[in-house]
């Protein structure tokens, strides 16, 4: 069952991504995008690291996505105005693309097998023992970094305020 939702995510993750590449329209393309980014999150999740799935979903769903799509909003990219390219650019990226891929699965058929560990800790990827480890092994390298993060903000504060004098 496992393996099947987990090829299944895979898929989608590169169904996702095609569309992305080919679509004309930017603003479709940053949805395909993120469609991407949620179907890794969700092999992620398969692949028992949930903290890494949410952090994946928060960071690049959540904050670049917005910021690509107000870069595009920012630009307005007409369509129109670009130049067109000629069909033997594109039929020689696909021929180069089908070496490539040739290439890459020739190369890797007789590579290492890789040996999976017969029992695995199920506890791997959850946010609780990232909590754990966090308090108790590496308080000190947390508080810092807390206090970095704390200035850093006071200062970003400060440099937005125009009539403070530094």
């Amino acid at each position: 069952m496992s393996l099947t939702v987990f090829l299944i995510l895979g898929l989608a993750s590169v169904i996702f991504s095609l569309l992305m590449v080919f679509t004309k329209n930017p603003v479709h393309s940053v949805i395909f995008l993120i469609l991407t980014f949620f179907s890794i999150a969700g092999q992620y999740v398969l692949l028992n690291a949930q903290f890494l799935a949410v952090v994946h979903i928060i960071v690049y769903a959540g904050a670049i996505m917005v910021l690509f799509l107000f870069v595009l909003m920012l630009l307005n990219l007409n369509t129109d105005a670009e130049p067109r390219q000629s069909s033997r650019w594109k039929l020689g990226a696909a021929i180069a693309a089908g070496m490539l891929l040739v290439t890459l699965v020739g190369a890797l058929k007789g590579g290492i097998k890789l040996n999976m560990p017969e029992e695995s800790n199920p506890y791997v990827g959850l946010a609780q023992n990232l909590g754990k480890s966090l308090f108790t092994d590496f308080v000190v390298p947390f508080e810092i970094a807390g206090i970095l993060f704390l200035a850093a903000m006071v200062g970003a504060v400060l440099l937005a305020k125009r009539d403070v004098k530094i």
